[in-house]
């Protein structure tokens, strides 16, 4: 696969040998230059799909020429080419958002395969911006999409907490989307132009963790080589989302809380307080008051970082949205795959509207994935989406937790039983016949107005069940 490519490095024979390796079997659009001074305006005339540049240069060095690229366009692939001496600033510019680093000397099979990469990832990022451009209307997170009650008092207090400075606790179970709602306060906050900084608490071994958020400074310890910044300097002005707090160390909990109270913090091996402006999202799916109990969570800061709680509901409460978000992953997998999926049989969406998603909006969008691929047609059908065996839906009611509703007050259970059974009547019926509203109600013997005042009862919307070019 061919691109434009821009490849900047002060030497002169190494341009050379670049150009000649890149220009040959694939035939991509090559600009060079050994003057990094000349990258903004050939930035400015250009629209490349990949930027190579060395790391160490005189004048501007591949940091900066990193940021002056990402400036103009995010979605533009940058690989530093680094000697090995220098490996861990490449790895920082990893961090900064290069796709990658090459060191010198290095391999022509090498640099053709990571070119490659870097060239599909590209075009992907810009497939996902049309994407999204398409997806008229929708939110830009997918946790968020959907109409149900549940997702309309989401809406509402994203809205309200945004704008504010308050620290927010985003609790619930795997795969419900907690950081794109992490992401979705920020964007809509006073501090969308700074950084929004995720890390995974979970994930990072907790010799690790002080240095990763705070940094530390050369000699802190044996292979600190040089001073680095942590990812709360890095946050400074945005937002640091830690995901999973509830895995943090209590020793680690101590200096958080420090950090939220005061505002103050000290990289590993510096006496120097460093101060930090910056908005706390943290987010868990474990029951933080029974770790408090357990003695495995402190008290005061589970209080610092609880001054707003989201709750995001699993799917299983909210099962009206899962025909909206079939369709926006079938557009968005259909792109990604080069595949025509224009939309999925009745069988199938019943199929989803069957299943429990204990592995919830993640578990759903890996199923859509895994039909538009395996589909051999535009529309999915219910084989596509599961192997054979899995089939079998785990529920045959209309309603899930039938247990907890047999357990109600009897006017409570009927009126809970009937709003589900409506909920997946129309959307059933309006799955079958790709959103035309008047088809659904004949099919269902009903009046087209009253189908009209079931949908606005039940929060379903045409739109979200209709096929490419099909009437309302």
């Amino acid at each position: 696969m061919s691109g434009k490519i821009l490849i900047v490095d002060d030497e002169k024979d190494m341009l050379a040998l670049l150009e000649r390796i890149l220009s040959g079997k694939m035939a991509h659009s090559i600009t060079i230059t050994d003057d990094p001074l000349q990258v903004p305006d050939l930035l400015k005339r250009n629209n490349y799909e990949v930027v190579i540049t060395d790391l160490k240069m005189p004048q501007c060095n591949g940091i900066q020429i990193l940021e002056m690229v990402k400036q103009k366009d995010e979605t533009t692939a940058v690989i530093i080419m680094t000697a090995y001496g220098s490996i861990e600033s490449a790895i920082e510019a990893t961090r900064k958002g290069a796709y990658d680093y090459i060191t010198k000397p290095f391999r022509k099979e090498i640099i053709l395969h990571v070119v490659e990469k870097a060239i599909n990832w590209q075009r992907l990022q810009k497939e996902n911006g049309y994407l999204r451009e398409k997806l008229d209307g929708k939110p830009q997170f997918p946790a968020l999409l959907g109409g149900s009650a549940a997702m309309e008092r989401l809406h509402g207090q994203i809205d309200r907490i945004a704008k504010t400075s308050a620290t927010v606790l985003i609790t619930g179970e795997s795969g419900t989307g907690k950081e794109l709602v992490a992401r979705a306060v920020h964007v809509h906050s006073l501090r969308k132009a700074r950084p929004f900084i995720p890390i995974d608490c979970s994930t990072i071994p907790e010799t690790l963790i002080e240095s990763e958020l705070f940094g530390h400074v050369k000699g802190s310890f044996t292979g600190a080589i040089r001073d680095k910044k942590g990812l709360v300097e890095e946050a400074n002005g945005g937002t640091l989302f830690l995901d999973e707090i509830g895995d943090l160390s209590v020793a680690m909990q101590v200096k958080l809380l420090r950090l939220i109270q005061e505002g103050e913090y000290k990289a590993v091996g510096s006496n120097t307080l460093r101060k930090g402006d910056i908005r706390f999202i943290a987010a868990t799916n474990q029951n933080l008051q029974e770790q408090i109990k357990n003695g495995q969570f402190r008290e005061d800061l589970f209080y610092r970082l609880n001054v707003i709680n989201i709750h995001i509901p699993p799917l299983r409460e909210r099962m009206e949205d899962i025909p909206v978000l079939t369709h926006h992953f079938l557009e968005k997998y259909g792109v990604i795959h080069g595949k025509k999926a224009k939309g999925i049989s009745g069988e199938a969406l019943d199929h989803l509207l069957l299943r429990d998603w204990p592995g919830n909006i993640r578990e759903l969008e890996n199923v859509i994935e895994r039909g538009v691929i395996m589909a051999t047609g535009d529309i999915l059908l219910e084989e596509d989406l599961l192997p054979t065996d899995s089939l079998a839906p785990p529920r045959t009611g209309p309603a899930h937790h039938l247990d907890d509703i047999f357990t109600m007050p009897f006017k409570e259970a009927k009126d809970r039983l009937i709003e589900e059974f409506q909920t997946q009547y129309i959307a059933r019926a309006l799955a079958r016949h790709g959103g035309n509203v008047s088809q659904a109600a004949r099919d269902s013997g009903v009046k087209r107005q009253y189908l009209h005042r079931l949908m606005r009862e039940t929060n379903l919307a045409s739109k979200a069940f209709r096929k490419p070019d099909s009437p309302e």
